[in-house]
């Protein structure tokens, strides 16, 4: 296969929660407001032209031109700092990005403290542990910021291990939820935790998506697949030498990085099989 050069690869950044004090579950995957300004500025100082999920995928199905030297920003399972300080911080900078919410993560409100939280309960089902979480009704404000919405399941849960019907449920629930809140089409998933196969893929394609994103920790590409578009998830240790690197094409700290496309590694397919297995016995689990 043809080694990409440095310019042809296309970062496409994971985030999750931006805060100081996160839930314990989700503390790997968060910043602190004071890094997340400093990585945006990185990403505004290195020179690339940042798009949206919908941009990097219309080149992918219908190969629409590309920017220069492309950048995505996402953001995952729609914590409260969304659309507060995160969107006003991208907005700030001129910054596009695109925000996949779980859906049944947004409709369950503590009424002592009035925020909202995920968890398993009867009234989401939700797989979500316990966070502050926006609503559903804020996601309207997401695309006021330049927000690009999408869905990310209504319970986050394993996607690859789940029955036909469970599966389909999850992805065209969640995406008539955020039809319904926004008012148009929602084009573009995130499999929970980049969890997929290729029969979650097709059932993407067949729920109407045009796009859906993994993680697969790997820069994407122009030629990347645009059922399982590969992205660098953020996590708390990384720091702006590491978004650097990303943004220059490169793995973070001199680490060697995958550019996409490549086949699932004997190892992942080796995984899916065993949480399958678990999952039979166990019912549908969090994906995280």
């Amino acid at each position: 296969m043809k080694v990409l050069p440095a310019a042809a690869r296309v970062p496409v950044l994971l985030y999750h929660a931006v805060m100081d004090d996160p839930p314990d579950w989700i503390a790997e995957f968060t910043v602190t407001p004071r890094d997340f300004a400093a990585q945006l500025d990185a990403v505004v100082a290195c020179g690339r032209t940042p798009v949206p999920v919908g941009v990097l995928a219309g080149h992918l199905v219908r190969r629409t031109p590309l920017p220069p030297r492309p950048v995505v920003l996402t953001f995952d399972d729609g914590f409260a700092d969304l659309p507060g300080p995160t969107a006003e911080a991208l907005a700030a900078r001129a910054l596009p990005a695109t925000a996949f919410l779980t859906t049944g993560a947004l409709t369950r409100t503590d009424t002592r403290t009035r925020t909202r939280v995920s968890g398993s309960d009867s009234d989401s089902g939700c797989l979500l542990p316990p966070a502050p979480m926006m609503t559903l009704a804020q996601a309207t404000a997401l695309e006021g910021y330049g927000i690009e919405v999408g869905a990310h399941t209504v319970t986050h849960p394993q996607l690859d291990t789940l029955r036909a019907p469970a599966l389909h449920r999850e992805l065209r629930e969640s995406k008539s939820a955020l039809e319904d809140a926004l008012g148009h089409e929602v084009a573009h998933l995130a499999y929970p935790h980049g969890y997929n196969s290729r029969a979650v893929r097709r059932a993407a394609e067949a729920a109407g998506y045009a796009s859906a994103v993994a993680v697969r920790h790997a820069l994407s590409s122009a030629r990347d697949e645009p059922y399982r578009i590969a992205r660098l998830i953020v996590r708390r240790t990384h720091t702006v030498a590491d978004i650097e690197s990303w943004m220059a094409g490169e793995g973070a700290r001199g680490e060697r990085v995958e550019v996409a496309p490549f086949s699932d590694s004997a190892a992942t397919l080796g995984w899916r099989l065993y949480r399958t297995a678990r999952a039979r016995v166990r019912g549908p689990e969090f994906a995280g």
